[in-house]
């Protein structure tokens, strides 16, 4: 028997006009649900206006970049993907199953400690290693001092400035999010399926890649891609270490050359290596549904001493000391040297820790105000072709967090001119005078920006909420009379507050550290502490910038440290 077309085609087919009259006039009302479409095109409206761009500008564009721009920039870009991807993979699986499958010494603390490099941006961390690996600076002198050479012309490291130093630190940095995934899925693994290839004649060794990978390749997936969303949005590592990626080419097209259609054309590519990692993450785990949802006695890790200990005790430590510890001492010696001979911290500086304390606060609170929002909007209808819009909406409105901050602030310039230009006319129309920019070239269109890029951790959290309170509450609730706005005012916003917290510190401190967006979009003399970082990185003051970088690391220790005490509790 022919199977029944669904139900949002069948309507479409059998009336239009009745699908809208069903979809304005569901439970959620009219306000969710054109919200929601709102929120929906304001976050497309970049990527619209980046093909408008790319696609009208002059073959004389296309052949430059052709021809000069693109081979070298998108080459490295690849390159750079591919070798930070192997390097998260091997870091984040080997350490995950080295936690899981083995008792060692400190495998408890190493078990949440492992996460403590995401606290730290790819750019401080180039900032950083820039100066701890100098050829004049402390690791070489002393290598140099240990060796019996008198000079760096006698005896030097391999230059960081290179495409293999910017893997090597960006892997470094980013495993964590390898690690988070696979080390859930491995510790959720059934022992029994491992106990049963080992009854079956298989190795530990081979038990791990013939039972143990295969299941945790969605894992995996989700993981790797976005390690290599966070690598393809930095900027200021890949400038630091010279390394010419796409990223690097949109802002120097831009902001250097003044050639806004040749930027926009280089983010389209940009924009094309985003689908395809999007793809292969979607590919990677297309059988996630298929795994087991019975509870299973998790698997036991073995106790393992001497040499084997100790091997795994150093395997376990060198990542945290290269992607954390390394750079975070290297801050804090720098502060201090920055304090002892300056006595403070200048006015600029404290400046700019304000404002970024204030479009970070405000960013906050509209892209949780916005989240909120979408997830309402999409929980609140049912079935149908009203179900079927609300969930695009929703799924269009996280896609913002996989477009890099240099194509998002090139695509939103000419919907931000239009809104002034038609805020200017409409103004002008009721007899006043012309108030000129009232978007562009201001912390709103900053906040903007952040709203766009970072939508996706609200509405993540919040749905991850809401799915926790059990539907009789809003049943009981619309039975008594009350309005799905009254609803959630009274019975889900009072339990959505640990979700709202913790979507609204991962806002919070992802805003503070977000440099690409924030370069392009800030207003004139207008800093925030990772662009104030930047500008002393290029111009080598390293002490007054690692006051700035110390104040970031700090504060991306609190994500961090609630991340780590969520995974510890479902992983113990």
């Amino acid at each position: 028997m022919r199977a029944s077309k669904p139900a949002f085609s069948r309507l479409l087919q059998e009336h239009p006009l009745l699908y809208l009259r069903r979809f304005f006039s569901c439970e959620a009302g009219l306000g969710w649900r054109t919200g929601a479409i709102f929120i929906a095109v304001c976050v497309m409206a970049p990527v619209v206006t980046l093909c408008w761009f790319a696609f009208h500008g002059t073959t004389e564009h296309w052949a430059h970049l052709l021809s000069y721009v693109l081979p070298t920039a998108f080459a490295n870009t690849v390159l750079l993907l591919l070798g930070v991807g192997v390097l998260v993979t091997l870091l984040g699986v080997g350490s995950a199953w080295l936690i899981t499958a083995f008792q060692f010494p400190s495998r408890r603390v190493l078990s949440w400690a492992l996460l403590l490099p995401l606290a730290v941006p790819t750019y401080i961390v180039a900032f950083a290693y820039l100066d701890i690996l100098h050829p004049i600076g402390p690791v070489q002198t002393l290598v140099r001092d240990i060796l019996g050479y008198d000079s760096p012309r006698d005896f030097r490291l391999p230059d960081l400035r290179s495409l293999p130093g910017a893997i090597f630190l960006l892997g470094f940095v980013l495993y964590p999010y390898v690690y988070l995934s696979t080390r859930v899925m491995f510790a959720t693994q059934a022992a029994s399926l491992l106990e049963a290839a080992r009854v079956l004649g298989e190795s530990g060794r081979s038990a791990f890649f013939r039972v143990a990978l295969p299941m945790a390749r969605p894992a995996i997936a989700v993981g790797v891609s976005l390690a290599l969303l966070e690598t393809l949005n930095d900027i200021g590592a890949s400038e630091f270490l010279g390394v010419q990626t796409l990223t690097v080419s949109v802002y120097t097209t831009w902001v250097t050359r003044s050639d806004l259609a040749g930027a926009a054309q280089i983010a389209l590519a940009m924009l094309s290596i985003v689908a395809v990692l999007i793809v292969i993450e979607r590919h990677g785990r297309r059988r996630q549904r298929y795994a087991t949802t019975q509870r299973a006695r998790a698997v036991q890790p073995r106790k393992i001493k001497g040499s084997a200990a100790v091997f795994a005790v150093i395997l376990g430590w060198l990542p945290i000391i290269i992607g954390f510890v390394a750079p975070a001492l290297y801050l804090l010696n720098e502060t201090i040297k920055h304090f002892s001979s300056t006595g403070g911290v200048s006015q600029q500086l404290l400046l700019s820790g304000y404002n970024t304390v204030k479009v970070a606060f405000l960013a906050t609170i509209a892209t949780v105000t916005c989240g909120l929002l979408v997830a309402w909007a999409a929980r609140s209808v049912r079935n149908g072709a009203p179900f079927t819009l609300t969930k695009l909406c929703a799924r269009v409105a996280t896609s913002g967090y996989a477009i890099p901050g240099t194509v998002l602030a090139i695509g939103l310039l000419t919907p931000l001119v239009l809104v002034d230009r038609l805020a200017s006319w409409f103004w002008q129309l009721l007899g006043n005078p012309d108030p000129g920019l009232l978007l562009m070239g201001t912390t709103t269109a900053l906040i903007f920006a952040y709203l766009i890029r970072f939508l996706a951790i609200a509405i993540g959290g919040i749905e991850s909420g809401l799915a926790r309170v059990p539907p009789s509450l809003e049943q009981a609730s619309r039975l008594l009379g009350e309005t799905s706005t009254g609803t959630l005012r009274r019975v889900h916003l009072p339990l959505l507050r640990p979700a709202l917290g913790a979507a609204a510190l991962l806002i919070f401190v992802d805003t503070m550290k977000e440099l690409p967006a924030t370069l392009l979009m800030r207003p004139v003399n207008f800093d925030t502490l990772a662009t104030w970082l930047y500008a002393e990185a290029a111009r080598g003051t390293y002490e007054e910038g690692s006051v700035a970088a110390l104040a970031i690391v700090l504060a991306g220790l609190l994500p961090v440290i609630l991340l780590a005490r969520t995974q510890f509790k479902t992983t113990h």
